[in-house]
């Protein structure tokens, strides 16, 4: 078979900017491997997270709304997903490599808990004497250690700094890294909006005047603005970033989310559940870890307990945590069939 992974490397040189990564830069993976004859090393890297265990336990994790009722609300799967639409759109446009932003943009939230950021938080205080707890670290942690029975999936350094910057500072080293971290926010400011409205915890005119003139009364008109605002900035300083007044629109954005959504007193209602829940199933496994398998014992044996059962939590899916917190705390005879 002819080597089309050098092909490709190739033809790379004539389209992707200076400013891009091409494949043949990559500065390797954690454990050298040699190289696919079809595939350059950031489509492989594709290939291994939407392939694992993680990757398709997200479209039973909550993106903000608790077991909503309807078929039309997001989960951390389908946010990905747009997350990664809209960094490709734009990497696209400024001529960076598409294969690894795609790759970051689709492992980006693989280390998320069960529940959303109510999990994480939940977490994070139940982990506070170790260092807490940070979805973002926790990615990589899923990537590095905790995939393929606690053999990791070998992922090249590029999408592995990708993934555990996308939240934190200081930025990605490249910049299709930081395109999935803008295009993150683009995604949930306005799609956590959007399950507002249709939840009714949110009415459209509500949304504040200052947001709506500069980015648009509609969501879909919301993300364009945004995508077409990062692209015209242009990568020549080399950040991904928006122009000022799409970016204080962008804030205030975010500014109203939390004070209107994520602290709404409903959902905070329904976090100290999740705190409750989630802390009973952690206090468990710590007195029983024999009851997790294999690849969280070994992570116990070198990090600790408590380490091992965070992971093993963060990796259970809403209706999992469920079950297996009723599995503990709930006689059979009152489970509802």
């Amino acid at each position: 078979m002819p080597n089309i992974r050098e092909k490709r490397e190739v033809l790379e040189r004539s389209f992707i900017a200076p400013e891009g990564v091409r494949a043949e830069q990559s500065t390797g993976r954690p454990e050298p491997e040699p190289q696919d004859v079809v595939r350059t090393c950031f489509q492989r890297d594709i290939d291994r997270i939407t392939h694992s265990k993680a990757f398709r336990r997200l479209k039973q994790k909550t993106q903000v709304f608790l077991e909503p009722e309807g078929d039309h609300y997001r989960t951390r799967l389908t946010h990905t997903l747009e997350v990664t639409r809209i960094a490709r759109t734009i990497s696209r446009a400024l001529n960076l490599n598409e294969d690894l932003t795609e790759a970051v943009g689709l492992g980006h939230d693989l280390g998320h808990t069960p529940f959303g950021h109510a999990g994480e938080r939940a977490l994070n205080e139940l982990l506070s004497d170790e260092g807490g707890f940070r979805h973002y670290e926790q990615s990589l942690r899923v990537v590095d250690i905790i995939e393929k029975e606690g053999r990791g999936l070998n992922l090249t350094n590029e999408v592995r700094d990708g993934i555990l910057r996308h939240t934190c500072d200081p930025l990605a080293a490249t910049l299709e890294g930081q395109v999935v971290r803008v295009s993150d926010k683009a995604a949930y400011i306005n799609h956590d909006v959007d399950d507002a409205i249709r939840s009714g915890t949110l009415r459209e005119e509500e949304l504040p005047r200052e947001v709506t003139s500069i980015l648009g009364t509609r969501y879909s008109a919301r993300i364009n603005t945004i995508v077409e605002d990062i692209i015209a900035c242009g990568t020549s300083s080399g950040v991904i970033h928006m122009s000022s007044p799409v970016g204080r629109a962008v804030d205030v954005f975010c500014d109203f989310l939390y004070e209107r959504v994520y602290n709404n007193p409903v959902v905070k209602g329904e976090e100290r559940k999740v705190s409750g829940l989630l802390s009973g199933i952690f206090d468990y496994f710590v007195k029983n870890p024999s009851k997790m398998s294999g690849e969280y014992l070994a992570i116990a044996e070198r990090e600790g307990v408590r380490r091992a059962v965070a992971d093993y939590i963060s990796g259970m899916t809403d209706p999992y945590a469920i079950e297996i917190h009723n599995s503990i705390f709930v006689p059979m005879a009152w489970t509802v069939k």
